[in-house]
């Protein structure tokens, strides 16, 4: 639909010459029964060649007021009504000077051309031969002869893409009506027709601007209203869906269709916004039930189906409950393989899981879909380290421990193995030289994912027993089995002050 702001411009810049033109054709018409209609029209005349139209539209509804029978004022009215873009509110004027003044040629001219716009075909081209019967000028001569040609081709399109579409030949008659609606522009029964064709095609989403202008368009509209919330909710868009739908309602509160699926989307987007303040919140269990709740609410739509997905696949993320993030995160995959926040949440998945490689490849995936996400670059980043951690000393592994296992968890484990492979435990040479290789690197892990700072150093990838990977160096060196003769592994740490014996 033309743009109410292009109109004003466009005619504003024939103002001068339209006025100075209906001045010379009227010069010494008396105007008005007393010297106030006259002053309005001629203070209002003035602010319209202006361009001041608020101001002088009040002046023309003075002069109305003052001389109900008034052609002029009508006619100026109805000048500046085009001119702020209300093509409906000239209309009127425009038929009431045409029936004070049946001769007045320029207001008929205009009505058609109006008409013509709004696709009342039949109407108009009643008004374009009338100006071509009632002695027009030779500019209103040719522009009315022009005109009524154009809607006589318009009228044989319309009825041409009304008879493709009966036919069920959808892309012929949205053509047609294409060509039609480009001088048709404000003709809402075409728009609505367009529409249909459109959600025919399987392309709902050209429909919306159809239908939201024809519910602009035609007076209690809630048909159209009732399919744009319709389309909105199929496309996975509730919230727009629950606006639209809103408006039939406030059309026709008893609406049965528009009723019933206010309920149902209503229902639909409080779940969908309380599981997300659930996420802000960090309660991911409960997010993960609500989000199930949204699937017994609409089964069907496959656009729902793939949001519950997406932010399941969130949620285990953030739970650290990888296994489950990787599986619904893979199976969203499948359907967007570009989605970048399921890309790094299956990416951090991996990385609980330490799957490290796989990690680096969805953060690299995802960096190239989202060049200047610093939250990709980081973890990025952090997979890289830990892959190249991992193939090196890992202390996780060497404890048989999870990522995100407690301090107690660790402390248990390491007794475990602390137990099983104290040197002291072993008589042959060999074995016993491996044990101790062993029982340094099970001690070394629990020293470092024990102690918060060296775990949270190691966990982005820097190992804090091994001066190479400290950035600035240091001193630190690794313990040999001498280092660890007499201690307790037993202890909760400190000096350990006897030798731990198997007898």
């Amino acid at each position: 639909m033309v743009a109410p702001s292009a109109c004003a411009r466009k005619l504003l810049s024939f103002f001068p010459f339209l006025l100075v033109l209906f001045d010379l054709q009227y010069e010494g018409v008396v105007s008005g029964i007393n010297a106030d209609v006259d002053k309005h029209l001629e203070m209002g005349k003035k602010l319209l060649a202006a361009g001041q139209l608020a101001d002088a539209l009040s002046h023309f509804h003075s002069a109305i007021d003052g001389d109900p029978d008034n052609y002029l004022a009508y006619y100026r009215r109805a000048t500046a009504y085009l001119a702020m873009g209300k093509s409906k509110a000239a209309i009127p004027d425009l038929s009431r000077v045409i029936e004070l003044k049946p001769d007045f040629t320029s207001a008929r001219l205009q009505r058609g051309q109006l008409l013509l716009k709004q696709g009342k075909l039949d109407e108009a081209e009643e008004d374009f031969k009338k100006v071509l019967k009632s002695n027009p000028s030779d500019q209103e001569e040719k522009e009315a002869t022009l005109q009524l040609a154009k809607s006589d081709e318009i009228q044989r399109m319309r009825l041409q893409g009304i008879a493709a579409y009966d036919k069920e030949d959808y892309t012929t008659a949205e053509s047609l009506l294409s060509i039609v609606l480009e001088t048709c522009v404000w003709d809402g029964e075409s728009r609505e027709l367009r529409a249909e064709c459109y959600i025919n095609q399987g392309e709902p989403g050209k429909a919306i601007s159809d239908l939201k202008a024809a519910c602009k368009l035609k007076s209690d509209n809630t048909a159209a209203f009732y399919k744009v919330s319709r389309i909105y909710y199929n496309l996975g868009d509730h919230e727009m869906s629950l606006s639209e739908i809103r408006e039939c309602l406030k059309l026709d509160p008893d609406h049965k269709e528009c009723f019933a699926h206010y309920k149902q989307v209503k229902k639909l987007n409080k779940q969908i916004q309380t599981a997300e303040e659930l996420i802000q919140e960090g309660r991911y269990e409960e997010a993960i039930s609500k989000y199930g709740a949204v699937l017994k609410t609409e089964p069907n739509i496959p656009s729902y189906a793939a949001l519950v997905e997406e932010r399941l696949c969130h949620c285990y993320s953030k739970n650290q409950q990888p296994t489950e993030a990787i599986k619904e995160c893979t199976e969203f995959l499948q359907k967007d393989p570009n989605n970048v926040n399921a890309l790094k949440d299956r990416a951090e998945a991996y990385i609980q899981e330490e799957m490290y490689e796989e990690a680096v490849r969805d953060y690299e995936t995802a960096q190239q879909n989202s060049d200047n996400d610093k939250q990709i670059r980081e973890g990025l980043e952090k997979a890289q380290r830990l892959l190249k951690q991992s193939q090196k000393k890992d202390y996780y592994k060497i404890l048989g421990v999870k990522r995100n296992a407690k301090k107690q968890e660790i402390i248990k484990a390491y007794r475990k193995l602390a137990q099983q492979w104290h040197p002291d435990n072993f008589q042959n040479e060999e074995e016993k030289k491996r044990a101790e290789k062993k029982f340094i690197d099970i001690a070394s892990a629990k020293e470092v994912l024990t102690d918060p700072e060296k775990r949270s150093r190691f966990d982005a990838g820097e190992d804090p027993l091994d001066p190479e990977s400290q950035q600035g160096g240091g001193s630190h060196f690794h313990r040999g089995w001498n280092q660890w003769q007499g201690f307790n592994p037993f202890g909760s740490g400190g000096p350990f002050n006897f030798k731990f014996n198997f007898n």
